[in-house]
């Protein structure tokens, strides 16, 4: 065979040196991108320790994406990550999707994101990252979708944002963002939300036809679409109501102030009559917190606000914080800000209390607690030290004898329960497919996180009152493991319809009773009716019951809320969870499955129902 001409030779070489450089730069990228996520593994843990690190693909691994040999996407939603976000992800610049969201992440953004040229979805609500929103963010000319609610981020919005051309969605609620709205020219946004910052001044003309909820929770914000005026530009009829509601506080706020007065004055009357210092205070005080109630015509919130801030001063008790949070306020400004009754609920009553520096904390006043201190405080340690995404978090507690007050976060959205069966009407938007799974998706994840806590650590009060709501519809589950306080004589009926069967002693709930809790929780979620409602059928049937029946007679369908039947694309999701569900409820607790087995299929279904579109994510 005759060797090639010179000339096709250098060329047959030429092109066999390109492909083996090419390969080779392909496998070295690939290199690159497989240390940048072994170093973020490294620095942040969770469900990334799980990658298979023997791979030297990585395009194997979980919540891992690759076009070309080249990670394109990075998704880890709730994987229990923690810690601050490490310099090297910027090292994947082939990256076009990064969710970390919901995780417990913290520190500001490292500046290597810059290098991500190609990143078109950023997501990082529900972690606690903080400082000033990064300049670089607004060289990402790819940006379509920008999620950084739910965090700690401070410092006024630049007007930056306007050079992201292509954003469609821009979420920034929930952190603590103050000055005034740039007036952002985003031409293609779809969605927008800055409520409850700290945002002040007047809503920009280009974002006025935003609905109120895009705005809501910044007080010193005003304009259209809020109801607030700036600068007097509001109409006569609104200045005449702004003018009678201020009329009207201050006769309430004269009378209220009369009747204190009074009495104190009673109360000083009866210690010298009776001579008996502690026992006249704490009964004086029961009796102004009595006329108190009636001058404002909220017996719950006064009783509570009056007569815990007397015997608070009885017993020189403070409000016991967790962590090394920053004290923003005590026990006095607790006492004097303004409550409102948001629920009795199997422990007590859970009140907000509006506090003069413009927060807003959820108080729960618990009743029928008889237990020491150090056995009480020894619990508020315990549960205080529970950190998880989807749990609302218990900042601080009171103990006297008795009063005894936890402090929460205060979550705007209300509950589960309000949300499924307060108003049916025509007015009422639907609770979507998404929603509800994602709903389910972090309620699963907050009480498995309890659960690995040991084999002796339940909720103990499972229902869809105690699933509160951030502004984004995540869920967060509130007054978990309080079920060691409970009074056995007093709660059995209270929770009858969450109860397991074999549960007779409220205050020594299994995990697997937890199991069939959550289990109706899920039916609720499916059927869009209240598990208490107990006359389903004539006979009287729970929801449990109810629904195993239907799926015997294979009337599946007849099950799902109808405000769910329209999202016929996800029946077979619907009936999966369903499947769940019923796994949960079985009658004998050794056949139900543990919630960590219950939240990994949701999550399962739930990322089955991302990829079909179903989510943005």
């Amino acid at each position: 065979m005759k060797p090639p001409p010179p000339k096709l030779a250098f060329v047959l070489v030429l092109l066999l040196t390109s492909c083996l450089g090419l390969t080779a730069s392909t496998n070295d990228d690939l290199a690159s991108d497989r240390e940048a996520l072994l170093s973020f593994r490294a620095a942040v843990g969770g469900r990334s320790t799980l990658w298979n690190v023997t791979e030297t693909n990585p395009c194997s691994w979980s919540g891992v994406t690759c076009v070309s040999d080249r990670v394109t996407e990075l998704r880890a939603p709730g994987w229990g990550l923690n810690g601050p976000l490490p310099l090297g992800l910027g090292n994947l610049t082939q990256l076009r999707a990064l969710s970390l969201r919901r995780n417990a992440l913290y520190g500001q953004i490292p500046n290597d994101l810059a290098n991500l040229l190609k990143l078109d979805s950023l997501y990082l609500q529900g972690n606690r990252f903080s400082g000033p929103i990064p300049e670089f963010i607004f060289g990402l000319q790819s940006m379509e979708r920008l999620d950084l609610s739910h965090n700690n981020f401070s410092g006024q919005i630049s007007p930056g944002f306007s050079k992201l051309s292509k954003l469609v969605s821009l979420h920034l609620e929930g952190n603590q963002l103050n000055g005034s709205i740039p007036e952002l020219d985003l031409p293609l946004l779809g969605q927008f939300n800055v409520s409850y910052n700290r945002l002040n001044g007047s809503v920009p003309g280009k974002l006025s036809g935003w609905p109120v909820e895009a705005f809501a929770g910044n007080l010193q914000l005003c304009g259209k679409p809020l109801t607030t005026a700036c600068n007097g530009t509001g109409t006569q009829s609104s200045k005449n109501q702004l003018s009678g509601g201020a009329i009207a506080g201050i006769v309430i706020g004269c009378l209220v102030g009369f009747l204190i007065i009074v009495a104190i004055f009673y109360f000083l009357c009866g210690r010298k009559k009776k001579g008996e210092q502690g026992a006249n205070y704490v009964a004086s005080t029961s009796r102004s917190s009595q006329a108190v109630e009636v001058a404002k015509g909220s017996l719950e919130s006064s009783s509570a606000e009056y007569s815990i801030a007397q015997k608070g001063n009885v017993n020189s008790k403070h409000l016991v914080f967790f962590g090394n949070a920053v004290k923003v306020f005590d026990l006095e400004d607790l006492l004097r800000a303004s409550a409102e009754v948001l629920g009795k609920g199997t422990f007590g009553t859970a009140y907000k209390a509006a506090l003069e520096m413009g927060v807003s904390m959820a108080v729960k006043r618990l009743k029928e607690v008889i237990v020491s201190e150090k056995e009480f405080k020894d619990k508020m340690d315990e549960i205080g030290h529970m950190e998880h995404v989807n749990l609302v978090p218990l900042r601080a507690y009171y103990y006297s004898r008795d009063e005894k007050l936890l402090v929460y976060d205060y979550m705007p959205m209300g509950s589960l329960s309000a949300l499924l069966h307060g108003n049916r009407g025509s007015g009422r938007t639907p609770l979507n497919w998404e929603t509800r799974s994602g709903i389910a998706v972090g309620a699963a994840r907050a009480i498995t996180y309890l659960h690995s806590h040991g084999p002796t650590i339940s909720h103990g009060n499972i229902k869809s009152s105690n699933i509160l709501l951030t502004s984004s519809y995540e869920a967060c589950v509130s007054d978990f493991c309080l079920a060691h306080f409970a009074s056995p004589a007093s709660t059995p009926n209270r929770v009858s319809g969450y109860r397991a069967p074999e549960v007779t002693d409220t205050n020594k709930i299994t995990q697997k009773a937890d199991v069939y809790s959550f289990g109706v929780l899920l039916l609720e979620l499916l059927t869009g009716k209240p598990p208490t409602q107990a006359l389903m059928t004539e006979e009287g049937v729970d929801l449990p019951r109810w629904v195993h029946s239907v799926v015997r007679e294979e009337w599946t369908v007849e099950v799902f809320d109808l405000e769910l039947l329209r999202y016929q694309n996800v029946e077979d999701e619907m009936v999966q969870l369903l499947q769940i569900a019923l796994e949960c409820t079985v009658q004998y607790p050794d056949k139900r499955p543990s919630m960590a087995e219950v939240a990994s299929q949701i999550e399962e279904l739930y990322s089955a129902s991302l990829k079909h579109g179903l989510d943005e994510f």
